[in-house]
This record gives C-alpha cells, sequence and structure tokens, in this order.
C-alpha cells in the first residue's frame, strides 16, 4: 500500500517536461507570426518557416459517364429485315381486316335498303324507263362481289366491253370491204350477225356465270365459265389468223389503202383479245383453285339445281302421275 500512496511527482529525480529549455523558448518567444496565423482565413500571410498554400483543385461537378469497352452487338441484315417484313405483314392484315369490315357495313345497309324498297331491282343492261323492254339482270360489283374479287371482275367486265367494241369494229370494217368490193356482203352479213348474237351469248355463257361464280362461290358456275371461255378463246385465235384477217388485208391495201389499215386493226384487236383472255383465264383459274372449289362441288351443286327447280318439278310430278294412272288403267 506504500507504493500506491507514494507521490511520483515529489521525487526529486522527477523531470516536468514543460520545463525543457527547448519547449520553453519556443512557448515564450516563438516563431515571428505564429499567434497571428489563423488557418481559417486565406487572406492572412503565409507564417514564416511555412510553405505557401497551393490553391484547391477545381472539383469537377458534371456526372460521370461510363463508355462501354465495347460495342453492342448489331443485329444482322437478316434479322432486321424479318421484323419488318413481318410488321409489314401484321399492317397489311390490319388494313386488309378494316376494309374488309367496312365492306361488310356497307353492304348490310345496301340489302337493309334494298329489302326496305321491296327488293333489288334489275338494272342491267341500262335503258331507257320509257323503252319498251326492261332490264334483264341486277349487276352491281361492288354489291354482290367480295372484295378480294371485285378488280378481277371489272377487269372481266371490261374485256365483256372489249369483246363487243371489237364486233361492233369488225361489222364497221366489213361494211367498208363491202363499199370497195361488192363481193364481200357474205362477209358483212355474217359481221352483223356475230354481233348481234355474240354480244349478249358472251354476256350470259360467260361473264354472268363468272359474275355468279364470284358471288356466290359455285363451283358449277366456275365449270361453265371455263368451257366457254376456252371455245371463245379458240374463235379469238382463229380469227386473229383466219385467211380473211390476212389475205383480205394483203387485197385491200392494193385496192384501198384505207381499208387495209383498217382491216390490220380489227385484226390486231382480235389478237390482243386472245392474249388478254388468255391471261385472265389463268388468273381465274389461280383464284378458282384457291377458293375450295372441284368437281365433285360443281356435281353436287348440279344435282341440288336440278332437284330444287321448279320446272324440273313440275315434269317430274307430271311424269309420275302419268306413270301411277296408267298403272291403275292396267290393273283396271
Amino acid at each position: 500500500m506504500s507504493d500506491f500512496d507514494s507521490n511520483p511527482f515529489a521525487d526529486p529525480d522527477f523531470k516536468n517536461p514543460f520545463q525543457d529549455p527547448s519547449v520553453t523558448q519556443v512557448r515564450q518567444g516563438g516563431a515571428p507570426g505564429l499567434e497571428e496565423y489563423n488557418p481559417f482565413t486565406d487572406a492572412n500571410p503565409t507564417p514564416a518557416g511555412m510553405a505557401p498554400k497551393t490553391p484547391a483543385p477545381t472539383i469537377n461537378t458534371q456526372p460521370a459517364i461510363m463508355k462501354p469497352t465495347e460495342e453492342p452487338p448489331a443485329y444482322s441484315q437478316p434479322q432486321a429485315q424479318e421484323q419488318t417484313r413481318a410488321a409489314a405483314e401484321l399492317l397489311r392484315r390490319q388494313e386488309e381486316l378494316e376494309r374488309k369490315a367496312a365492306e361488310l357495313d356497307r353492304r348490310e345497309r345496301e340489302m337493309q335498303s334494298l329489302s326496305a324498297s321491296g327488293g333489288r331491282k334489275n338494272n342491267w343492261p341500262p335503258l331507257p324507263e320509257k323503252f319498251p323492254v326492261g332490264p334483264c339482270f341486277y349487276h352491281d360489283i361492288t354489291v354482290d362481289i367480295p372484295v378480294e374479287f371485285q378488280k378481277t371482275v371489272k377487269i372481266m367486265y371490261y374485256l365483256w366491253m372489249s369483246h363487243t367494241g371489237t364486233l361492233l369494229a369488225n361489222m364497221l370494217g366489213c361494211l367498208a370491204w363491202f363499199c370497195v368490193d361488192a363481193s364481200r356482203g357474205v362477209d358483212f352479213g355474217l359481221s352483223i350477225l356475230w354481233f348481234i348474237l355474240f354480244t349478249p351469248c358472251s354476256f350470259v355463257c360467260w361473264y354472268r356465270p363468272l359474275y355468279g361464280a364470284f358471288r356466290s362461290d359455285s363451283s358449277f358456275r366456275f365449270f361453265i365459265f371455263f368451257f366457254v371461255y376456252i371455245c371463245q378463246f379458240g374463235i379469238y385465235v382463229l380469227q386473229s389468223i383466219e385467211m380473211y384477217a390476212l389475205t383480205n388485208t394483203l387485197t385491200g391495201l392494193n385496192r384501198n389503202i384505207a381499208v387495209g389499215i383498217i382491216m390490220i386493226l380489227i385484226a390486231a384487236l382480235f389478237t390482243s383479245l386472245a392474249v388478254m383472255s388468255l391471261i385472265m383465264f389463268k388468273k381465274v383459274h389461280a383464284m378458282y383453285r384457291t377458293t375450295g372449289a372441284s368437281f365433285e362441288k360443281a356435281q353436287q351443286e348440279f344435282a341440288t339445281g336440278v332437284m330444287t327447280n321448279k320446272t324440273v318439278q313440275t315434269a317430274a310430278a307430271n311424269a309420275a302421275s302419268r306413270a301411277a294412272q296408267g298403272g291403275f288403267k292396267e290393273q283396271i
């Protein structure tokens, strides 16, 4: 306990560190300017013996932008083209659906207006109201024909009009030829017959079946159109290369240049009709294959049409009644 109660500073050999001469000198005299130095102000002079203050570095306040070490992988050109093609296809389908919806809405309103007015009235051929014969057919491509087939049906209608115009031009050319050469009266008479006969027959025999086939998706009407149209194409070819379109033209050039030029133009018209008929035949046949029509469907439609025809039903009923009456009389 005596060791703990003793005072170490009362030891005569203990030296006070603050009594050291060097510390006392600095404390009493000190370095000049040390008392006035304020480290928190920049205006005070730098004390002697100290290095001058260096200005603080400017701090950049802009945000740090990290630059990639590698460029992102670019999409390959086929992938980009595929995406563009897919987007274009989706846009096309959307436009097609919107167009079909608008067409269906329009047709529904048209049918409602027709039903309100008492049904569809025949409007073709467009004849005057005071004409003794009225229209025989109802013809409206925008109402009866689906949107995807309207362009084709319109082209076929214009082709039929070209057919009629060519027959009229052939009649006029034969008339001019008859005026130059009186021995060509037979050709002029045949041209009149062709114009009078083939104009309505072509409309009824191949254009109306095509119109009805696209309107009701009828396989039977398609087959009627194909059969008649092939025959007409053969007639166009024969009329284009027939002797009257060649020899008569050469003869006409020797006698009358104007008539010869007319005959050459008529031959060119028949040739153009033959080419256009072949092109449209292939186009309609391609569409026919996409509609799902077939020969079996055509047979079924024919059988159904025959059985539901009132004339056929009446004839069958009369035949059955006559057969029954004959059998009854034989029994008697």
